[in-house]
Parts: structure tokens; C-alpha cells; sequence
């Protein structure tokens, strides 16, 4: 395999999850007995762009497509920082009702819609039609496909360029990475703005993050690698903030190379610096994830084999793909843990995929009246814990799996 964006050869290993099935994969009851594919889950450093990414085995058609069940508007956190990145956007660059803000990756309409509520026109795109369709019912106007440069000229040929042109957590989804920010030249306008939110690679490593690693996620993105891509395509990044959503995220803004009247924020330097002086461009930083990861392996699958033995229950909050990652990982099954809990109902009653564990509703959970509660979501913790605090009352404790094992009391 070569490097998706230099092309240079990779053999460099960053961390080796095993065989996996796509982390969103999730199973009807009649499915059970059918088989699953199980795919390598291997991810990769390039010695000379330094993207780190996983080896291709799965086609992006066959993960985002009608049958996908992650719904933005599910979490409620995720809508008030939706809500927050409106406000903030809206006063930056003075947008009003002659802009034309479109959204890549738009889900169900979670973000766009407060755009629209301002008057704003928009646009989502997004290649799940089922999601898709929510945001359609809400009178967004989303276009079903995967972006690219081929739906860029298409959509700019029809007027629809972006003075507002916005990703949040796609970059990582898309395994031309090149096509689709050159897509972002193509259809952003001359004065426009790019803001793109990922999961910063530096505080995945900090952290041991290592469950954010799945199928969907082709790459794992530094600063200093997300500038190379823009660069390639004639974009400049000017400005950069710090984000505490997904357990350390960075939100870019990038503009035409040509466009003078946006200057280059010291913010954009000071934090490539920080990843330069942190050993982020050497092959060196990158050892030893593999052995943190384990270790949290183990601390897990001790701690459940412990509540098993001592005849207590254990379930989890959240049908999370990174909760799907980790128990695949530690091969853990239905055995081990009853069953997890979920918002979403596009989720409940169905199974996770490898694991088996059966998706029910909150009501369910707390009448299972568990000893512990595993979330796997462990970005919105807080959220989660203060949505059951109930629990607390016969004794339930919440155990969080990541970056190490420990339970909140």
C-alpha cells in the first residue's frame, strides 16, 4: 500500500487492532445467524508526509449508505456545539441572507438547521440517504452523493459555490483525501471560508484514543498533515482553534492561497510548532502505541472477568463505534456484558457487530438495574452521567475505559 496522499510505499505500523467488522455494522437478531465480515484494522505512518492512516479494505460506499446509523442529532451536546459554531460563524463573517453556507457531511440537518433558522440559505451534502432524508424533512435542501471534485464542478456549474464551505468530522472519512479537498477549491467562492473540525492526532496518542480507530476513519490527522493536503490544492490555512469535543479536536479555517485579506493567525504557527517540538514529523513519536493499547486491553477484559466471577451485572451506554472498536479488540461478547443502551432508535433492537451485544432503550436499562455501566462514549461522559444519575440510587457505578480503566463514584 502506498501513502493516499504522497504515494509513498508504507510499512511503518502505528497500531494493529486485528480483524474487525465495520464498526457500524450493526446486525438484526435474524442476522446472528448469518456470517460477518471481519476485516484487518491495521493502520499505518508515512516516513514522509507522516499521515497516519489505515490500510484500505473497505469501499466507502459499503459503510455510508441507506442503512447508516449514526444521527448527529442524537446527542445533545454535539447540537449545543452545533449551536455555539452558528453563532460564532455568523458574527466572524458577517453572514446574512445573500450568503450561501453548505455543509459536507450534513447527517440529519443537526448543524445547518440554525443557519436556516437565521435566514441563511444552505446546502447539505451527504452520501447516507437515510440521514439525509431527515435533514429533508426538516426543509434542508441536501444533495445525496459523495463530494469530490466531480460534485464540486457539478454544483458550481449550478451557482451553489459557498461563501461558508464546512466539514465537521468527515476529513478523516474520506479515502481520496486529495479529490476532496480539491473539491473544496472548486466550489468554495473567491472571498469564501473553510472551517473543517477533526480529531486532533496528538491528543489521540496522549490520550490512548486508540478506540477512535475504525473502519470509516481512513485517517488520522495532525496539523502539520492537514496543511500539506490544503497546500497541494492551492488553499492556505489561516487560523486554528483548540476544541474539546471528541476528546481533543482542531477546527481549521482555510481560504484561497490568493486571498490577501484574510492574514495567517499566529495560532496556525504556534501549534505546528507544538507538534514539531512534541517529534510529530519523526517515525519515533510513533512507537509505542501499540503497548498502551494493550494494556488498556487488559485492564478491561480483567475487570469484567472480576464482576463476572463475583456474580455482578455489567451493561454500557452507547452503541458508539468506538465502544464497537474496543470490544472487538478485546474480543469481549455478549457474555461478559448484558447489553448497552442507546438514544438512537435506529440502533435499539439490533446487535453489535462482532460482539453481539443486544441495543436496547434507556427504560430497559434501568429496569436491568446493572451494577455497573461501562460508557463507551467517554468524550460526552459528563452528559451521559448526569442524564442517569438516577442509577446512583441502588448502587450503580459508571466505569470509563479510556485512556485507562477507572470508575466514577
Amino acid at each position: 500500500m502506498n501513502c493516499r496522499f504522497c504515494h509513498t510505499p508504507l510499512t511503518d505500523i502505528f497500531i494493529d487492532l486485528g480483524n474487525a467488522p465495520a464498526s457500524n455494522s450493526f446486525l438484526s437478531p435474524a442476522q446472528v445467524l448469518e456470517p460477518e465480515l471481519y476485516l484487518p484494522l491495521k493502520v499505518f505512518v508515512c516516513p514522509s508526509c507522516f499521515l497516519v492512516q489505515t490500510a484500505d479494505y473497505k469501499r466507502p460506499d459499503t459503510i455510508f449508505n441507506d442503512m447508516y446509523v449514526y444521527f448527529s442529532s442524537y446527542s445533545k451536546s454535539w447540537l449545543q456545539h452545533a449551536q455555539r459554531y452558528v453563532e460564532s460563524m455568523t458574527a466572524r463573517f458577517g453572514l446574512n441572507s445573500s450568503s450561501h453556507v453548505v455543509e459536507v457531511a450534513s447527517n440529519d440537518g443537526y448543524l445547518l438547521q440554525y443557519f436556516q433558522q437565521k435566514g441563511i440559505p444552505v446546502l447539505g451534502i451527504d452520501p447516507t440517504s437515510n440521514t439525509a432524508q431527515v435533514a429533508i424533512d426538516k426543509g434542508i435542501a441536501t444533495v445525496i452523493d459523495f463530494f469530490g471534485v466531480r460534485l464540486a464542478r457539478e454544483l458550481a456549474a449550478k451557482g451553489e459555490r459557498a461563501d461558508l464551505l464546512v466539514g465537521n468530522n468527515v476529513l478523516a472519512h474520506v479515502p481520496d483525501i486529495s479529490d476532496f479537498v480539491g473539491g473544496m477549491k472548486i466550489l468554495l467562492k473567491r472571498d469564501g471560508v473553510i472551517t473543517m473540525e477533526f480529531p486532533h492526532l496528538m491528543r489521540l496518542i496522549e490520550s490512548n484514543q486508540f478506540d477512535t480507530i475504525y473502519h470509516e476513519h481512513f485517517s488520522y490527522l495532525s496539523l502539520s498533515a492537514v496543511r500539506q493536503v490544503f497546500e497541494s490544492q492551492g488553499l492556505e490555512l489561516f487560523d486554528v482553534e483548540e476544541l474539546p469535543t471528541h476528546g481533543g479536536s482542531l477546527r481549521m479555517f482555510a481560504k484561497h492561497r490568493e486571498d490577501a485579506a484574510k492574514p495567517v493567525s499566529e495560532q496556525v504557527d504556534a501549534l505546528l510548532r507544538r507538534e514539531a517540538e512534541a517529534g510529530m514529523g519523526t517515525l519515533a513519536y510513533y512507537c509505542g502505541f501499540q503497548r498502551r493499547a494493550l494494556e488498556a486491553k487488559l485492564d478491561l477484559i480483567a475487570f469484567l472477568v472480576e464482576q463476572k466471577r463475583a456474580g455482578k451485572t455489567v451493561a454500557a451506554y452507547g452503541a458508539a463505534a468506538k465502544g464497537n472498536t474496543l470490544l472487538n479488540y478485546c474480543g469481549i461478547k455478549n457474555d461478559l456484558i448484558a447489553c448497552v443502551a442507546d438514544a438512537n432508535p435506529y440502533k435499539q433492537g439490533n446487535l453489535l457487530p462482532g460482539s453481539h451485544i443486544p441495543v436496547v432503550d434507556e427504560a430497559s436499562l434501568r429496569a436491568l438495574r446493572p451494577d455497573f455501566v461501562i460508557i463507551f462514549p467517554w468524550n460526552i461522559q459528563d452528559e451521559i452521567t448526569r442524564q442517569l444519575q438516577d442509577f446512583r440510587t441502588w448502587g450503580c457505578r459508571f466505569v470509563i475505559p479510556i485512556p485507562n480503566l477507572h470508575i466514577v463514584d
